[in-house]
């Protein structure tokens, strides 16, 4: 049986392009030009495996949308697809329910491949075993999103550092379900500059370090939409917000 995917975007050549894309992958899909249709499209949710919801939209956004899809049973995972992605929006979205993001513009692949792993995604959380008798109160604080159908996978025992190079370890899960192993290293030059402006020793295997070498690692997945080449990439520049996050920060 064919997976369905709801389509909740106000730009008509958008959404021509992305059922067409989808229907030659052999998924059925349904087109809603702006929130309120979506919500009428989507009603309880079971009729469909997934939804690729744009966030700038006129009168209703985004997500309004993913808000009030989640005060129903929202089953079906929610893609957010947007141009201007920022952390306080993969925040907002993730609080509302959202763990998979896409960016406009999309190659067919990339949209392709982000439905599918978050489809995936949502049928492994369903598989896993549960011990809670009664429903949370409140939904669970989410520890990954899928940032063009990449997942960084950050378990502890995937998930390491080598503190005496400063190389930061991370695993991905690509969109065909393969994963590749990610190396970030921490470049001395950015640890002297940090330390210099805060006059904090915070060394390369810190924690700190780890936080930032996962951002440039999603930074790189939502920018590239691929694998570093050779599995590498190396931190040398601090912004000023995580400047302020290191003068901060707990050892």
């Amino acid at each position: 049986m064919s997976k369905r995917v709801l389509i909740v975007d106000d730009e008509g050549n958008i959404r021509r392009m992305t059922r067409l894309t989808l229907e030659v992958a052999g998924y059925e899909v349904g087109e809603a030009a702006n929130g309120p249709q979506g919500l009428d499209l989507y009603a309880d949710g079971s009729s469909w495996d997934a939804v690729l919801l744009d966030q700038r939209m006129p009168g209703m956004d985004g997500l309004e949308v993913l808000r009030r899809l989640n005060q129903g049973d929202a089953a079906a995972p929610v893609i957010m697809v947007t141009a201007y992605a920022s952390v306080e929006l993969a925040v907002d979205a993730m609080k509302l329910g959202a763990t998979d993001f896409v960016r406009k513009p999309m190659t067919p692949e990339v949209l392709r491949g982000a439905v599918a792993a978050a489809i995936s995604k949502s049928a492994r959380r369903r598989a896993e075993p549960s011990d809670e008798v009664e429903a949370p109160a409140e939904r669970p604080r989410i520890e990954t999103m899928t940032l063009n159908g990449f997942e960084i996978i950050r378990p502890t025992d995937v998930a390491a550092v080598r503190t005496q190079t400063g190389e930061h370890v991370f695993v991905v899960l690509a969109p065909d379900g393969t994963r590749s192993q990610v190396l970030v290293k921490i470049d001395d030059e950015a640890v002297s500059y940090v330390e210099r402006i805060t006059r904090r020793q915070l060394a390369a295997g810190n924690s700190f370090w780890a936080a930032a070498a996962e951002r440039l690692l999603s930074d790189y997945l939502w920018d590239q939409g691929k694998i570093p080449p050779a599995g590498k990439l190396s931190l040398k520049e601090i912004d000023r917000e995580q400047l302020i996050l290191a003068e901060r920060w707990d050892k």
